[in-house]
């Protein structure tokens, strides 16, 4: 079984920052991958940014550059910090984790979700 933790998020001004993070415990051999995800109202859920185990990160559209992932290996935790928030960032933002465990099986899980609003 494996549980992903997130933290951060809430409300933020136009132009401000937030950083959410997310840690992943359980039964895990390997994190293949780990990232977040978002998804506002009436809208399709799209990739923020995510780390393979090779460490090669990918940003979704118009992220890279405002958003920054880091991953804290040893903690099984990754780190998002969101600069010049606009108000069309306001999303839920799901951590999500691809990974292998001990038994060698590959799943996918997402975290719960956590509202970021930016106000305008």
């Amino acid at each position: 079984q494996v549980q992903l933790v997130e933290s951060g998020g809430g409300l933020a001004q136009a132009g401000g920052s937030l950083t959410l993070s997310c840690a992943a415990s359980g039964s895990i051999f390997r994190l293949n991958v780990m990232g977040w995800y978002r998804q506002a109202p009436g809208k399709e859920r799209e990739l923020v940014a995510e780390i393979n185990h090779a460490g090669i990160i990918t940003y979704g559209d118009s992220m890279e550059g405002r958003f920054t992932l880091s991953q804290d290996t040893a903690k099984k935790m990754v780190s998002l910090q969101m600069t010049t928030l606009k108000p069309e960032d306001t999303a839920v933002y799901y951590c999500h984790a691809r990974i292998t465990d001990w038994a060698y099986v590959v799943n996918e899980y997402w975290g719960p979700g956590t509202q970021v609003t930016v106000s305008s």
